[in-house]
């Protein structure tokens, strides 16, 4: 094999011809190359022949993948074309994406190892800084966006929110229930953001949506009812039963304040109140993972516990039941499902309980996406994975300067077209 031919397979310069190779004695290779004719003087941007412009800033390096221990580097002039659309840009080089300071081979390197490692690993591994790594991303992710449809063919979506900073800062995520990917992030939650992914889905797509499902969200429901009208809106069962375990800890709560108010029930012992009384909004207190937990999953000192409470605290026993039994109508669904909903409504309009009593009337303003759910079995249990992979990926990309970078990282890992390693 020639050397020349060596150096192109060792760089992958296919289109490109190598014109020279120099070793610096600062442990640095670099590889002088030239575009092919085919393909020089073309845009940056589009990739079309445009007339030179100009030199521009004469010879520039780019960061290829390390040869070993060597860093290597290739190094070709930069001139400017004159394009029809995009006017004076940088002419396109077959090694690299436009504007970047490295290979290809070395963005979907970094992309792939982002994806798969560690902040600290890929900083290490390719020598570079945190923030030149969220850029790559940006890139790469951009680059595939721009040959990849990710919204082609949707039917049944789901849509949530995840915090990713504190201080009330949101992304709005969408995910395809079919494919099981995430298709589309958003920053913040509001009716805007949502309208920006109805508006890249265009009317026409927007139209052959036929499930949507979400929480009892307001801006969400409100611009689905405007951007998908024939979509059914889908309640989400998690953020329903959800509903209930806090209404069952505002109950817990209150009971719980009666007790330790009453006399003696701060721990010492009063005329008219045992020490027991004490011991008894204790042992309040410390149920409500008791009370959350499901019947099947409670060791037995927590049965223990949940027996007492039945004795010593009925009206908090009640709650929980009612807890129960809404948690029950989603895990039996369908018609039944819907049958059980009917008469666990009934049930808490007259239980007595204000908690309950107000839950109820909620659970009746979302009763049509709610029918929707267990009539269709449709939930959001796939965005609350999604969210916790996101969330995860959050701490990976702690230092990223802004959300661009995480959303393109997470799109990246989660949305189904990860970069491959080059060569693979």
């Amino acid at each position: 094999m020639r050397k020349a031919s060596l150096w192109q397979r060792l760089f992958d310069l296919e289109r490109a011809v190598v014109e020279d190779v120099e070793f610096d004695p600062g442990q640095v290779v670099v590889v002088h190359a030239r575009p092919v004719a085919r393909a020089r003087r073309r845009c940056g941007c589009c990739g079309a022949r445009c007339p030179r412009f100009d030199r521009g800033s004469g010879r520039r390096r780019w960061r290829a993948l390390d040869l070993g221990t060597v860093q290597a580097f290739i190094e070709a002039d930069a001139p400017r074309v004159r394009c029809p659309r995009h006017g004076v840009i940088v002419a396109a080089v077959p090694w690299a994406r436009h504007g970047a300071g490295h290979t290809r081979a070395f963005d979907d390197t970094v992309a792939w190892l982002a994806c798969h490692t560690s902040k600290s690993a890929v900083r290490a591994l390719m020598r570079i800084a945190w923030p030149t790594v969220g850029a790559i991303i940006t890139r790469v992710s951009a680059d595939i966006d721009a040959r990849t449809d990710r919204l082609d063919g949707l039917r049944r979506i789901g849509i949530d929110e995840i915090s990713y900073r504190r201080g009330q800062l949101f992304l709005t995520a969408v995910v395809d229930h079919d494919t099981r990917r995430l298709v589309w992030l958003g920053e913040g939650r509001t009716k805007a953001t949502l309208h920006a992914f109805f508006d890249q889905l265009g009317d026409e797509r927007s139209a052959r949506i036929t499930e949507v499902t979400a929480d009892a969200a307001h801006y969400i429901a409100a611009v689905v009812a405007d951007r998908a009208p024939q979509a059914v809106r889908c309640a989400d069962p998690f953020h329903v039963v959800q509903w209930a375990t806090h209404e069952l800890d505002l109950v817990r709560r209150r009971i719980w304040n009666q007790a330790r108010n009453a006399p003696g029930g701060r721990g010492r012992p009063r005329e008219g109140r045992s020490q027991e009384s004490a011991g008894d909004a204790r042992t309040l207190q410390r149920s409500r993972y008791t009370l959350w937990k499901n019947p099947e999953d409670l060791t037995g000192r927590q049965q223990a516990k949940l027996d007492w409470i039945a004795t010593a605290a009925p009206e908090l026993h009640r709650a929980y039941l009612l807890k129960e039994g809404l948690r029950s109508v989603f895990a039996v669904g369908g018609t039944e499902g819907i049958e059980g909903l009917t008469r666990w409504l009934s049930w808490a309009q007259r239980c007595r309980i204000e908690e309950f009593v107000r839950l109820g009337r909620k659970v009746r303003r979302q009763l049509d996406p709610i029918h929707a759910s267990l009539r269709l079995g449709l939930s959001n249990a796939l965005l609350e994975a999604t969210n916790t992979k996101i969330r995860l990926l959050t701490r990976i990309a702690y230092g990223f300067r802004t959300p661009r970078s995480l959303m393109a990282l997470a799109m990246l890992a989660l949305g189904g077209h990860r970069p491959d390693l080059p060569g693979r």
